[in-house]
C-alpha cells in the first residue's frame, strides 16, 4: 500500500515569514494537493532565546492571504497529531524518549562540559590551525562525555543533576548516502560532520532532534525544505538510521535559493530594487524596523505565488500566468531546478500587472474605491468602472490607475508647459476654437463619433494637433485613446475643460 502524502511546513518564530519561506510553503502545499495529500503547519520554536512574540500571528496571517492555508496543523485545526508547537510537544516528553533510544542504540551520548571546557577546545584547535574548530569524531575523545568516562561515572554526573546536552555520535571516515528528488544521489564523507546536539541542558530539543521525532510521529512523507539544510542532511540520515527507521524515513528534497538579481548571492531585505521581501508588513520588535509587505504594495496574492512558484520550477511548457488551479495539476518536484533562481523585480511587476488586466472594470472600481474616498472623489460606480478599464491597460497596480488617471477624477490645474511653449500659438487657438464648435455638435458624444468628428474637421479645416487638444483637456501630453477619455468624461465637462484651458493658458 502506498504511503499516504503528508508534508509540512515548519517555520521557527524567530522573526517575519519573508518570500523565500512563504515559496517553501507554496512547494508543500502543491504537492500536497497535486496528490491529494495533507499540508500541516507546524511551529519549531526549539530555539526560544529568538521567539518573537508575533511571529506566529504571522505567518498563519501570511498563508492566509497567500491562498495558500494547511489543512491541518497550528491555527488551522488540529488533526490527530496536536500539538503542533514543539515547545508544547517537549512537555510530552516524546523528545527525550527518542533521545533515549538513540542512547541505548549508542548513536548518541551524553556531554558534561561547561562552556569554559568547550571555550578551551576551541582555542586548542584554533591554536593548531584547525579552520573550522568542531566537536566531533576526534574531539570527543578529549572532553568529558559517556565515551570517555566510566559507566558509575556518568551515573554519577546523572545522580548530581549536572547540566548535560545530548549529542549525536557520528563515525569516523564513513561514507553517507541519501537520495534528493531535485538533486539526485547525494555522498557525504562522516569526517565532515559534527556531533551536533540532539538535547539541550534545558530539555529542549534542536532542530536536528525535534524534526525528526515530528516528522516520524506525524507521518511525514516527504521533507521539502530550503537548500540551507542540505550541509544537515547527512546528520539526520544518521538518525534515523540509529533508530531503525532509515528504509522509513520521508524523502528529501532540498529547494534551490532564491538570488539577488544579478545572481550574486542570496536575496536580503536589500537587495529587491525597492520591492518588499516579505507578504504583509511586518515591524521587527529587536531592530524597531518596519517593513512593506506585498499586499500593502498593492500586489494580488496570486500575482505574487505565482511569481514565487516559478523561481526555481518550470511547468514544463512557456505558460507563465498560471492559476492555483493548473499549479496544481503541472507540479513536481522533478521539474524544480538545482541551480539558485535569481530575483527580478520588473519581472514581479509585470506578473501583477497580468492579474490586473484579468480583473473586469467593476472589481478595480471597488478595489480603487478607498483611494478615492481617500483624495475626496465621489462617483457614479459606472464611471469609476469606465476610468479603470480605460486605464488598466499602462497599469501595474490599482493605486496607479489613480496616478496614471488623476485628470478622469480631478479637473487639471496646470497643463504641459513644454507642449504649450512649442505648440500654442494663434494658429493652434484658432484650430482650438473652431473644435469646440464641432465637439458641441456630436451628438452621441461617444468615442466612435467623437472620432468621425475629428476626421471630417480635419478634412475641412487642416490637421489637429491631438496633442496640444489632449493637454488642453487632461493637463498632461500622452495617455490612452483621447476620444474614449473624451466620452466617458462627458460632453458638457470636455467643453469646459478646453475652455478652461484656453483662459487660463491665454492669461498666463
Amino acid at each position: 500500500m502506498e504511503k499516504r502524502v503528508r508534508v509540512r511546513f515548519a517555520p521557527s518564530p524567530t522573526g517575519g515569514l519573508h518570500m523565500g519561506g512563504v515559496r517553501t510553503a507554496l512547494f508543500n502545499y502543491l504537492f500536497a494537493k497535486k496528490h491529494n495529500g495533507d499540508f500541516i503547519l507546524r511551529i519549531e520554536d526549539t530555539d526560544q532565546t529568538r521567539y518573537v512574540k508575533d511571529a506566529e500571528r504571522y505567518i498563519i496571517e501570511s498563508l492566509k492571504w497567500c491562498g495558500i492555508e494547511p489543512n491541518e496543523g497550528f491555527g488551522f485545526g488540529d488533526g490527530p497529531y496536536a500539538p503542533y508547537r514543539q515547545s508544547e510537544r517537549k512537555n510530552t516528553g516524546i523528545y527525550w524518549k527518542y533521545a533515549q533510544k538513540l542512547i541505548e542504540a549508542g548513536g548518541a551520548y551524553y556531554a558534561f562540559d561547561t562552556e569554559e571546557e568547550l571555550e578551551e577546545m576551541r582555542k586548542r584547535l584554533e591554536a593548531a590551525k584547525v579552520v573550522s574548530p568542531q566537536y566531533n569524531h576526534i574531539t570527543r575523545m578529549s572532553m568529558r562525555n559517556s565515551l570517555t568516562l566510566s559507566a558509575d561515572q556518568v551515573k554519577e554526573l546523572l545522580d548530581k543533576n549536572t547540566p548535560f546536552v545530548i549529542r549525536l555520535k557520528v563515525p569516523r571516515n564513513e561514507e553517507i548516502r541519501f537520495h534528493d528528488i531535485i538533486r539526485g544521489w547525494i555522498v557525504v564523507n562522516s569526517s565532515t560532520i559534527d556531533d551536533k546536539v540532539l538535547l539541550k541542558s534545558d530539555g529542549m530539543p534542536t532542530y536536528h532532534l525535534a524534526h525528526i521525532v515530528d516528522d516520524i510521529e506525524m507521518k511525514i512523507s516527504h521533507v521539502i525544505r530550503g537548500e540551507e539544510w542540505l550541509p544537515s542532511a547527512p546528520a539526520h540520515v544518521l538518525t534515523y538510521r540509529y533508530l531503525g527507521l532509515e528504509n522509513e524515513m520521508p524523502q528529501l528534497a532540498h529547494l534551490p535559493l532564491i538570488l539577488k538579481p544579478d545572481g550574486k548571492g542570496k536575496l536580503s531585505k536589500r537587495d529587491t530594487s525597492g520591492l518588499p521581501m516579505f507578504p504583509l508588513n511586518w515591524y521587527d520588535e529587536r531592530t524597531g524596523e518596519s517593513y512593506i509587505g506585498y499586499r500593502e504594495s498593492g500586489f494580488f496574492p496570486e500575482a505574487f505565488i505565482n511569481m514565487l512558484a516559478l523561481l526555481g520550477w518550470n511547468p514544463g511548457n512557456n505558460q507563465e500566468i498560471l492559476s492555483k488551479e493548473e499549479m496544481i495539476q503541472l507540479f513536481s518536484l522533478e521539474k524544480v531546478h538545482k541551480a539558485g533562481a535569481k530575483f527580478d523585480p520588473e519581472k514581479t511587476k509585470w506578473f501583477n500587472q497580468q492579474y490586473l488586466r484579468k480583473k473586469s472594470k467593476e472589481e478595480l472600481a471597488e478595489l480603487l474605491e478607498p483611494i478615492l474616498k481617500e483624495n475626496n472623489f465621489t462617483s457614479t460606480k459606472e464611471y469609476v468602472a469606465n476610468v479603470c478599464e480605460l486605464m488598466k491597460e499602462k497599469a501595474h497596480f490599482v493605486k496607479e490607475i489613480w496616478e496614471l488617471g488623476k485628470y478622469m477624477f480631478v479637473e487639471p490645474t496646470s497643463y504641459d508647459e513644454k507642449i504649450i511653449q512649442k505648440k500654442f500659438n494663434a494658429d493652434s487657438k484658432k484650430m482650438i476654437e473652431e473644435l469646440l464648435n464641432t465637439l458641441q455638435a456630436v451628438q452621441p458624444f461617444d468615442e466612435q463619433n467623437i472620432h468621425n468628428a475629428f476626421e471630417n474637421f480635419a478634412k475641412e479645416k487642416g490637421k489637429i494637433d491631438y496633442q496640444l487638444l489632449r493637454v488642453f483637456i487632461t493637463g498632461v501630453s500622452s495617455g490612452p485613446s483621447l476620444a474614449k477619455i473624451m466620452e466617458i468624461l462627458g460632453k458638457e465637462k470636455v467643453i469646459k475643460r478646453i475652455e478652461t484651458a484656453l483662459s487660463t493658458i491665454l492669461l498666463s
